[in-house]
């Protein structure tokens, strides 16, 4: 694990994103609430949330991190269709909060996924990155527009 017992403690914002592509039918049911398993965004942010608090259990050298800050927004995309998913986290301290935010946003996809599996198995995880670091050494990285990236 890298030592950052030097590093300045400083406010760090980490934003992550994701999507979640299904039928429309399915983005239907989900959005009225009539999923059998229970109230899927509700859980799914829930999940992120947890996700975040754990990272360190689940990503082999991630320091512990006191977070203070962890929101999940998941917000219906008609033309996916389904829905996009942000994670924002953060933390005072020595060291950044982007794995946090991408196993959030992951996580959080991974359970609507999960709660709604019955309906479509042909759902797909998509486009996991990260949108925004803030703080640190390093400074500020903001994602350029996915419209004008090149492969």
């Amino acid at each position: 694990m890298v030592d950052v017992s030097a590093k300045d403690s400083t406010e760090r914002v980490a934003i992550a994103e994701g999507h979640v592509v299904m039928k429309t039918s399915t983005l239907d049911l989900v959005r009225k609430g009539n999923a059998k398993k229970g109230d899927v965004l509700g859980t799914a942010r829930l999940a992120g949330i947890m996700a975040a608090k754990r990272t360190h259990e689940l990503i082999p050298l991630c320091h512990p991190l006191a977070l203070s800050k962890v929101e999940i927004d998941i917000t219906p995309d008609r033309a996916l269709p389904g829905f996009v998913l942000r994670a924002t986290v953060k933390v005072k301290g020595p060291t950044g909060v982007e794995m946090e935010a991408l196993t959030a946003v992951s996580v959080a996809c991974l359970t609507i996924y999960d709660m709604v599996k019955a309906v479509e198995r042909g759902m797909r995880i998509e486009g996991i990155h990260l949108i925004e670091k803030r703080g640190g050494k390093s400074g500020h990285y903001r994602a350029s527009d996915p419209a004008k990236r090149t492969r």
